[in-house]
């Protein structure tokens, strides 16, 4: 039967393919099922909630084949903006829910293109494509005393773990076994109350006791000095510390509990940079060259220059925009490392085009 099949489903397909001419049968299936089992992944929206005035959570139907999540992983996200596939990476802001949806909550950042049009412009309906979710920022079973330190939007893999930890329900906040041992301090940083992404779920979680708040704001307490922790947390010590910010907070951190030989997970959200360097012409193997300053990374360059570019985190950390180099030297914006290829000797050398700018002259093959 199995032998007889094949033929007929061979001469079906071609039937297909015919009748649905310019399409194929899998552009057909996408127009009515795109989140079918064996498609490319994607999801749909379906809801888009402001949760300040300058973030939202979306909530997302996954297609068939998402695998699934651990709270305080990310996923990378490819969504249309102006005729242009775009790719950022966000925190998944809920463990796995009941109803399968999965969520991100995004701030918009100035003149993020992505992060803009996703908090002021997506609407339910919007197909993005999504990739499987990653990332090594999650909870370990073998510590139950625990200090969470956020900064901004470093909230949003913490929410998601403790969402998971604590779920809410109309008749409050869920205490389940694996939530029972954990004793949880979270000291939340915002540049004041308004902006502060999800502090009413975490002053229902810190009322009910599931966890123990302690609210910043740098226009009533001014910009947190690290040195001030452990006057906030008086049994720092005896605490696993996991963080989540930008990159000037969590250097301090390293530093602070690198002397104190206490333990830090981290989890960065944007690079530091440090002071630019020279720039210079960047070449692509399909001809287009343009030129490109010191402090501007090779894929900002290129994007502005409407050059399609593989992206992914754009800090660096996912691996999604890396690139081969033929030729030239390129500057790491974090730490001024040059990286240079000299033809005929090295080789091409694979580069983070997100973390890189030009270091005069160079050549991407793409």
């Amino acid at each position: 039967m199995a032998g007889k099949g094949a033929p007929l489903r061979s001469r079906l397909a071609r039937l297909a393919e015919t009748v649905t001419t310019p399409l194929l049968p899998a552009d057909v299936f996408d127009l009515f099922a795109p989140l079918r089992a064996g498609a490319d992944l994607r999801g749909r929206i379906e809801e888009v909630r402001a949760e300040t005035p300058d973030a939202a959570t979306i909530i997302i139907r996954p297609g068939a084949d998402w695998a699934g999540h651990v709270p305080g992983q990310y996923l990378r996200i490819g969504i249309d903006v102006d005729g242009v596939r775009q790719w950022r990476a966000y925190s998944l802001t809920h463990g796995p829910r009941a109803d399968g949806r999965i969520s991100i909550t995004v701030k918009a950042v100035p003149d993020g293109k992505v992060s803009n049009h996703l908090v002021h412009a997506a609407v339910p309906g919007t197909l993005v494509h999504l990739e499987q979710a990653a990332g090594d920022f999650v909870l370990k079973t073998d510590h139950d005393r625990l200090l969470f330190v956020t900064a901004g939007s470093g909230i949003t893999p913490v929410i998601g773990m403790l969402r998971n930890l604590f779920p809410s329900t109309d008749d409050g906040v869920l205490r389940l076994d694996r939530s029972k041992d954990p004793d949880i301090v979270v000291v939340h940083v915002a540049p004041s109350e308004p902006d502060s992404i999800f502090i009413r779920d975490l002053r229902a979680l810190d009322a009910a006791g599931a966890i123990t708040l302690i609210a910043r704001y740098d226009d009533v307490h001014g910009v947190m000095d690290v040195s001030q922790l452990a006057e906030l947390v008086p049994d720092l010590a005896e605490r696993r510390t996991l963080a989540c910010g930008p990159a000037g907070l969590l250097d301090a951190l390293g530093a602070d509990h690198e002397v104190a030989g206490l333990e830090l997970v981290t989890e960065q959200f944007r690079t530091a940079r440090i002071e630019p360097g020279d720039g210079g012409t960047v070449a692509f193997a399909d001809g287009i060259t343009l030129e490109a300053d010191g402090a501007t990374s090779i894929l900002d360059a290129a994007e502005e220059a409407g050059v399609l570019m593989p992206s992914g985190c754009r800090m660096g950390i996912c691996m999604g925009c890396v690139l081969p180099m033929r030729a030239g030297a390129v500057r790491d914006l974090r730490n001024g490392q040059i990286t240079a290829v000299v033809p005929g000797e090295t080789g091409a050398i694979k580069v983070q085009t997100c973390i890189n700018a030009a270091a005069g002259p160079c050549h991407i093959d793409h």
